[in-house]
């Protein structure tokens, strides 16, 4: 008897761990290791996966399985290795860390078909019955046919069939009509001569068939060539003198796109050295984490591919991991370019078919190389060469909702399963990671100069403070100002960057100092001119912009702080002839928006490209040479130990989008503190000291690198249970943690009200503490009453980035 175990898809903590079922005789050479399977489970029919399959059990009375969901499995061997590793590490739930492996569209509900890839003369005749001249039945027939499962599986594995899922929703397949012969071509001209000379048409269709000797053409294509309808195609069909097939294909979000295909650069000597480790690592399969720390604009991207090249060489595959904002077509364009067909891009701006279909060329091996935003991480290979993390430090590679996984841990443990290398890339790596090197548990390797012998722009920092002493009380420092005009009169570009979106921060009565803030999170609104509204950027919450103070009545109320839009408007009055472009979420909302806006301007149609953390990244535009930051220090106030370290990293990155090419380059910061040691060591690119300077913060604080952190987080709608159960909590933690572990809280988080739910946090501050996962567990099954009952929200965060 075969029995499979199954985790069935129901999170809660008494379904999480695995059922035994029966697998009937029909499904005995079908049900495999990581397939989706419909079991019974109380009453109700649900979906689980299977993790095992053994032939003991110790359940008296066992269920069957009732039907496979896939004849292939959707999960290898390793990826639910990885899941459990996953589940236990960040103490999700097991169905909850093999769903986040998996694209959306099998989340969905769909039907499914059979589809039939080969001539029916290649099929068995049990098969061929079973199609009965059709090119798609519905995968339901097959259960009133008590056709073997197995029969089908070794077809499917044949390459005869192929199993389709039809989502119910607008992700279905795409699929276009092919118009093919019916008959042979001599039976196509016998037949052209007896259709009726006033069926012009009719004539003109099987005509061009003839000429052309097509086997099959896209009905759309053959219309319009032609000039014709469906109306003179349908007699033809009617008749069998053609046939429609109905063809998937792929939506490739990528095929209008010829890209043109580039060889490898001569390396420079010091690409060269930081490359040799990796590839004697790929050549011994032997599993090490490298650090690449190199100046923006040292050529990183070329060592990755140089490195991807030797893997593929060796018949093995490679992942490549980019922060989703660096996705840029610039970025694709790169791997295409040099690999061809064989790159598949997953990320979130494809819809969820198109991220699918890319899915699925890697689960039928038809790509080696895939590139894409954190999940690309659980990427289906099962011969990885290496896997490559670009722009190591960015915290969107934590994924900040169940499963709490961070894809660098993700990538080292999959890594060490396939012995294969992981190349961790950054101008301004993670103190963690830059002290694992120095460590030795990764692998310096160092770029210092840039391509093509060009200079690290010039950095000017400027002191808002003496601006308005000077009496100059606009948002542009004078300097910033005097370079903007000058590369007007140059016709060479700039790019302006700010961290903030929307038109102003916050509405403020001037008389009582009254601030519109959101009635359900604890957040202050902010102002969007477009549509004179104001919005909570949590809840989405919105009214108008008020005449007058609600509290005060008076008509002093006014916007404070600056926005993109504002930016954007007080640029138009000052540089009226500069062409600007801006860029936020408020204008990249519509998909292809990203794109199009800098494709405008790197075809030099705008002078200005004003925008926030998204044009931070990756981008490279020969024809700019002056960068401008407008409020250096906004994120140095945030209430977040990583705050000095994000402020470094942001400058040196928006630093280098300037002068990467022939032109040299200058940045200018504004600031209101630019004495701060994070704002002066990124304006002389000197990693090295601003790194020694903040270890001795964080040492002296008990922060990271030199402490772990976890944070535990309570929300409810009401306030005093939320303190209660908190406070209830970290007295737990207290008794079971040890001494040495540092315990702080409860105390409100720094955003108190989110959608109407109080929330509260501990934060644990430890350097060894064994039994942690253990005692977290416990305190999860403690309140497990509540959160199913009372609606209390428990969230556990063991990397926490998001300290908000």
């Amino acid at each position: 008897m075969k029995i499979a175990r199954v985790i069935v898809d129901v999170p809660s903590s008494q379904t999480n761990r695995l059922f035994d079922y029966k697998i009937p005789e029909h499904l005995e050479d079908v049900v495999q290791m990581g397939m989706r399977v419909i079991v019974p489970f109380g009453p109700r029919k649900i979906m689980g996966f299977v993790l095992d399959i053994t032939s003991e059990t110790n359940v008296d009375k066992l269920k069957n399985i009732q039907d496979v969901m896939d004849l292939t499995p959707v999960l290898t061997p390793e990826l639910v290795e990885v899941g459990k590793w996953i589940a236990e590490t960040t103490l999700c739930f097991y169905v909850s860390a093999f769903q986040a492996m998996l694209p959306q569209v099998l989340k969905a509900k769909y039907d499914k078909e059979l589809w039939l890839l080969a001539e029916p003369e290649e099929l068995t005749p049990t098969l061929d019955q079973l199609f009965a001249g059709r090119g798609v039945i519905p995968y339901e027939e097959l259960k009133e046919h008590n056709l073997s499962y197995s029969a089908i599986q070794k077809a499917i594995q044949e390459g005869l069939l192929e199993v389709h899922y039809n989502v119910n929703s607008k992700e279905t397949k795409k699929k276009e009509t092919f118009i093919t012969p019916g008959a042979t071509m001599e039976q196509l001209e016998e037949m052209y001569v007896d259709i009726p000379s006033q069926a012009k048409k009719q004539k003109g269709i099987i005509a061009y068939f003839l000429e052309e000797e097509l086997e099959e053409v896209r009905q759309k294509e053959l219309l319009e060539t032609l000039g014709t309808t469906r109306a003179s195609l349908k007699p033809l069909l009617d008749k069998g003198l053609l046939q429609e097939v109905h063809k998937e294909v792929y939506r490739d979000p990528y095929q209008d796109r010829e890209y043109e295909a580039t060889t490898p650069f001569e390396l420079t000597e010091e690409q060269s050295t930081a490359i040799k480790p990796i590839h004697h690592s790929i050549s011994t399969k032997q599993h090490e984490s490298f650090l690449l720390h190199g100046v923006t604009g040292s050529g990183k991207t070329e060592v990755y591919l140089q490195s991807i090249q030797h893997v593929l060489d060796n018949g093995r595959e490679a992942i490549v991991l980019v922060p989703e904002i660096a996705l840029t077509p610039q970025m694709v364009e790169r791997f295409k370019g040099r690999f061809g067909s064989r790159v598949a891009v997953l990320h979130s701006a494809l819809s969820a078919g198109e991220k699918y279909d890319e899915w699925r060329k890697v689960q039928r091996k038809e790509v080696q190389v895939v590139v894409g935003a954190r999940s690309a991480i659980f990427a289906p290979f099962e011969n990885i060469g290496i896997i490559i993390i670009d722009e190591e430090h960015e915290s969107s590679y934590k994924q900040e909702d169940y499963p709490r996984y961070h894809a660098r841990d993700v990538a080292i443990k999959r890594g060490e399963y396939h012995q294969c290398p992981i190349v961790l890339g950054s101008a301004t790596p993670t103190l963690e990671s830059f002290a694992r090197a120095k460590k030795q548990v990764y692998t310096l390797l160092s770029l210092h100069k840039r391509m093509n012998e060009a200079t690290m722009p010039e950095v000017e920092r400027v002191d808002m403070r003496e601006e308005l002493h000077a009496g100059n009380r606009s948002m542009f420092s004078r300097s910033l100002h005097d370079k903007m005009q000058e590369r007007l009169q140059r016709g060479e570009q700039t790019v302006l960057f700010l961290n903030r979106r929307g038109y102003s921060t916050f509405v403020m009565c001037r008389d009582c100092g009254h601030v519109m803030e959101c009635p359900h999170c604890d957040i202050a609104l902010t102002y969007h001119r477009k549509n004179e509204r104001l919005k909570c950027h949590y809840c989405s919450y919105e009214e108008g912009m008020p005449d007058k103070c609600p509290s005060c009545e008076s008509e002093s109320i006014r916007f404070f702080g600056t926005g993109t839009q504002k930016v954007e408007e007080s640029l138009q009055q000052m540089l009226p002839e500069a062409r600007i472009i801006r860029m936020d979420v408020d204008t990249t909302r519509r998909k292809g928006a990203h794109e199009r806006l800098l494709t405008k301007f790197g075809n030099k149609e705008a002078d200005i490209l004003l925008g926030t953390q998204m044009i931070a990244k990756g981008l490279d535009f020969p024809n700019v040479t002056l960068v401008g930051v407008l409020a250096a220090d906004s994120l140095l106030h945030l209430p977040d130990f990583r705050s000095s370290e994000k402020t470094f990293q942001l400058l040196t990155q928006v630093s280098g989008r300037a002068g990467r090419h022939k032109l040299p380059g200058e940045v200018v910061v504004q600031s209101y503190t630019p004495e701060h040691y994070s704002i002066d060591l990124a304006s002389q690119y000197d990693y090295e000291s601003f790194f020694q300077k903040e270890m001795k913060m964080r040492k002296m604080f008990q922060y990271p690198p030199y402490y772990f952190l976890t944070l535990l987080t309570v929300s409810h709608p009401n306030h005093l249970y939320t303190m209660d159960v908190t406070q209830k909590m970290s007295q737990f933690l207290r008794e079971q943690l040890s001494e040495r572990s540092v315990i702080l809280g409860p105390t409100p988080s720094p955003l108190t009200r989110i959608k109407d739910r109080y929330r509260y946090q501990v934060m644990i501050k430890y350097r060894n503490e064994p039994t942690l996962i253990k005692v977290m567990n416990r305190l999860f099954q403690l309140y497990e009453d509540d959160v199913q009952n009372k609606d209390l929200q428990v969230t556990i965060d063991f990397q926490p980035y998001q300290m908000m």
